[in-house]
C-alpha cells in the first residue's frame, strides 16, 4: 500500500479484528490468529519492517510486565481459578498488535505535548473495562483498578512515545 492513510486504516482495522478475537475467545488460538495478522500488518502496512518489529517487541514486554505487575496486585484477574504467574498469550498478542498501531493510526497522539499525558490513562483503562464487560478480565475493585490502570498508561504510554522518538527514530510519523 502506498496511501499513509490506507496503511493507517488497514492498521486500524487490524487491531481491532485481534484485539476483538482476543477479547471473546482468549488463548492460543486468538494469539495465533494475531500472529497471522501481525505477518499481514508487516507485509501490508510497515515500511520500516526491522525497525518496528524491535519497537513492537519492546513494547511487548513493557506491556507485558504491567499487565503481569497488575495481576500480581490485584488490579486485573482472569475469570477463572488459574493463578496468573504471567500475563496469558492472548493479552501479550494485544500488546503486539497495540504497538503497530504506536508507528500507524494512533502516531498522530505523540504529536501534540498533551495527548499522550491525557489520552491514554482514560482509552487504556477503557480498553481493560471493555474487555471486563465482554467477561474475558475482571476488575477486582472497578475505582482502584481503573485508578492504577490509569497511572500505568500514564507513565506508560509516554514512555513507549519516547522510546520510539529516541531509539527509533525511522518510524515517526
Amino acid at each position: 500500500m502506498t496511501s499513509g492513510s490506507a496503511r493507517n486504516i488497514l492498521n486500524f482495522l487490524l487491531f481491532q479484528v485481534g484485539w476483538l478475537a482476543c477479547v471473546i475467545y482468549p488463548g492460543l488460538a486468538s494469539a495465533g490468529l494475531v500472529v497471522a495478522l501481525l505477518m499481514l500488518h508487516f507485509t501490508l502496512v510497515s515500511k520500516q519492517r526491522f525497525a518496528e518489529l524491535q519497537f513492537v517487541g519492546f513494547g511487548v514486554v513493557l506491556g507485558g510486565l504491567m499487565d503481569t505487575l497488575w495481576f500480581h496486585a490485584g488490579v486485573l484477574a482472569l475469570d477463572s481459578s488459574i493463578e496468573v504467574i504471567a500475563a496469558p498469550p492472548w493479552l501479550i498478542a494485544i500488546w503486539a498488535l497495540f504497538m503497530t498501531t504506536l508507528c500507524h493510526s494512533l502516531g498522530w497522539v505523540g504529536q501534540r505535548r498533551w495527548h499522550p499525558w491525557f489520552l491514554p490513562p482514560v482509552a487504556g483503562p477503557f480498553a481493560y473495562w471493555s474487555a471486563s464487560h465482554l467477561g474475558i478480565v475482571a476488575l477486582p475493585n472497578l475505582t482502584v483498578s481503573l485508578v492504577a490502570m490509569a497511572i500505568g498508561w500514564l507513565l506508560l504510554f509516554p514512555l513507549l512515545l519516547f522510546i520510539r522518538k529516541t531509539l527509533y527514530t525511522e518510524l515517526e510519523p
